[in-house]
């Protein structure tokens, strides 16, 4: 069963108006994880955690020098198929977890953060695995993205 999509809605803007790109449908999710370079991708949620520890910590993550070259995003309990199909072709042998965030580099997983590690956590710390991981994997960006 999927979420009142008026409810979700606020949830699904705060991804968005930090440049996420919302992908709704496996074909979406093909064409966006299959791009060249490296993108991050959050699993969305309705859960607390995501509101006060996941969506806030991707917001301070992307004031960082380092950053993903594609911002994508799947809402879990509303993009079903396409977090099904994230899940299947991308994450494999990844636990399913809400909210998460995954790195992809040319298509391929090579960082991820669960949900466990998102529980409990300040938005902060988090932030700073982000920001660990993009320093390893992506290219220095001209300028910080103000949130």
């Amino acid at each position: 069963m999927r979420y009142d999509p008026l409810f979700v809605a606020p949830m699904r803007e705060e991804l968005v108006r930090l440049g996420f790109e919302e992908l709704h449908t496996p074909d979406e999710v093909d064409r966006a994880l299959q791009r060249q370079g490296t993108t991050l991708l959050v699993i969305n949620s309705v859960c607390g955690c995501a509101a006060g520890s996941a969506r806030p910590a991707v917001a301070l993550s992307l004031r960082h020098t380092n950053k993903p070259d594609h911002l994508v995003t799947v809402f879990a309990g509303m993009d079903v198929e396409a977090t099904q199909h994230v899940r299947e072709r991308y994450l494999v042998g990844q636990p399913p977890s809400s909210p998460s965030m995954a790195l992809l580099a040319d298509g391929k997983l090579v960082a991820m953060i669960h949900r466990y590690q998102i529980e409990g956590q300040y938005p902060e710390t988090i932030a700073q695995l982000l920001t660990d991981i993009y320093d390893r994997y992506c290219q220095k960006s001209a300028a910080p993205i103000e949130a």
